[in-house]
């Protein structure tokens, strides 16, 4: 994550509370593919606390998954936002919610994605942008 998304998703979080998952490896480095990250995993069932990677389990759990661009919602977090579901779902979770969080929206862009089950926009601004 950046200097300006992490403040982002961390007040997201104590938004919703539970436990936050930062960088979660969902997808390893191989041969045959890339390594992929998502910015963050909330399971808002768990204790209010950060944790590793390595050290949950999503099995079982509600899960909301974050992928945080500190600029307008575009079509490269639509997509984030979109595959990280099935990027998730062989995790085997009770739920999971995916949302774009960005810090400004896009009245043409957002109902597209919010069309698919599961995707949401959060609209949070940075807290080093100056306020309008």
């Amino acid at each position: 994550m950046s200097k300006l998304e992490t403040p982002m998703t961390r007040a997201f979080w104590a938004e919703i509370g539970g436990t936050l998952i930062e960088e979660y490896l969902v997808v390893p480095s191989g041969p045959n593919q890339g390594r992929r990250l998502l910015d963050a995993i909330i399971l808002p069932d768990g204790p209010t606390e950060i944790r590793h990677w390595k050290e949950v389990g999503l099995r079982g759990q509600n899960v909301v998954i974050v992928q945080t661009k500190a600029s307008r919602l575009g079509m490269y977090l639509m997509g984030q936002t979109l595959f990280s579901i099935e990027l998730v779902k062989p995790l085997k979770p009770k739920s999971i919610r995916s949302v774009a969080l960005c810090n400004r929206d896009d009245a043409i862009l957002r109902p597209f994605l919010e069309s698919f089950e599961g995707c949401e926009v959060r609209v949070m601004p940075s807290i080093f942008e100056p306020k309008a």
